[in-house]
């Protein structure tokens, strides 16, 4: 047995409907926009445990469902497994995603971490918090709210307003606080904007490296993974670099999620339960532990030396199902005050 791995541009969505067989016992397909090498393991030990052959499509988030729904009820796909809140929430409001009744997935997976008709399930998760410049910084920002104060004016680097990680953000204040509040500061954070926004999570670091910015926001997994290997830009200074769990006398650090779902037609679904079911043991929480720097779902596992090194903290335990319903509101806001 093989494994088949595709990659393809949105023009193709269309026209790929045979890529994969659509129903066989022993194989599994899958629609990954996780692309990361350390998922191979996950995918090979999975068929060596089980005998069943994942066949595998990556892609970016919106070319997967995009293709989904073009493909309708003809559609191959047996698993969607993207990145953030955001993206799960399209998936569900688009009509690719079908609910599960797992005893095995509701008694692993915090409430808040998943959907509430069980039409996905986060998987993994990463904190998004406040990293500084150590040598210019002498008090830095211990909320999100303080990111918006205008001691912090020239001084802050965060992401474009189309990131889902910022998206989720917002949207989790709108959900905390109320509408107007997040407003107030998202205008804040515009205000106090080093740049424009520009580039990844690990570019915002970099910022603080070149002096360019003395406080930047991203997810915890691209710092560690700093800490753990080479990163261009930032590992030779990385101990120029602070970091802060906000909010540890609040609500908590916002989480972000990678979670999965069933495709609604599912041509191999119980394989695709097995597979949503793997994806929350033991070993598998590991690899994404071990692998790529990430925080388990699952209570009792720790992540790796590199994101222990970061330290225990607080996370913000709101239901990101409610949360997904507020993504609209943020979006309205980020365009409201000008945030690239």
């Amino acid at each position: 047995m093989t494994k088949t791995t595709a990659t393809f541009p949105l023009i193709l969505a269309a026209t790929l409907g045979a890529a994969l067989p659509a129903l066989a016992a022993d194989e599994l397909n899958l629609y990954s926009a996780r692309h990361y090498d350390t998922d191979e393991r996950l995918y090979s030990d999975f068929t060596k445990a089980t005998g069943i052959t994942i066949n595998r499509i990556e892609g970016k988030a919106d070319e997967l469902l995009t293709r989904m729904k073009a493909e309708g009820a003809n559609s191959p796909a047996d698993i969607l497994i993207t990145v953030d809140t955001s993206r799960l929430k399209r998936a569900k409001d688009a009509g690719v995603l079908q609910s599960v009744d797992s005893d095995v997935l509701e008694a692993a997976v915090p409430a808040n971490l998943q959907d509430s008709d069980n039409q996905w399930f986060g998987v993994s998760q990463r904190a998004r918090i406040i990293f500084y410049d150590k040598a210019a910084v002498a008090n830095p920002p211990a909320t999100y709210a303080d990111l918006a104060d205008p001691a912090y004016k020239g001084m802050v680097c965060i992401r474009s307003s189309s990131n889902t990680y910022n998206q989720t953000l917002l949207a989790s204040i709108v959900e905390h606080e109320g509408e107007e509040a997040a407003k107030a500061w998202a205008q804040g954070v515009v205000d106090n904007m080093a740049r424009a926004p520009q580039g990844g999570d690990t570019d915002q670091l970099r910022g603080i490296v070149s002096g360019e910015c003395a406080i930047a926001v991203s997810n915890t997994y691209y710092f560690a993974r700093a800490i753990r290997t080479d990163v261009d830009g930032v590992s030779a200074d990385i101990e120029r670099i602070g970091w802060v769990f906000p909010d540890q006398n609040g609500n908590g650090a916002h989480v972000n999620l990678s979670g999965a779902g069933i495709a609604k037609h599912a041509p191999n679904r119980e394989n695709a339960v097995k597979f949503m079911e793997y994806l929350v043991s033991e070993q598998a929480q590991s690899y994404f532990a071990d692998g790529n720097d990430e925080y388990p779902v699952v209570a009792g596992f720790k992540g790796n030396a590199a994101v222990q090194k970061l330290g225990e903290f607080k996370a913000d335990e709101v239901d990101l199902s409610a949360v997904a319903t507020k993504l609209p509101v943020a979006l309205e806001i980020f365009n409201q005050v000008g945030w690239e």
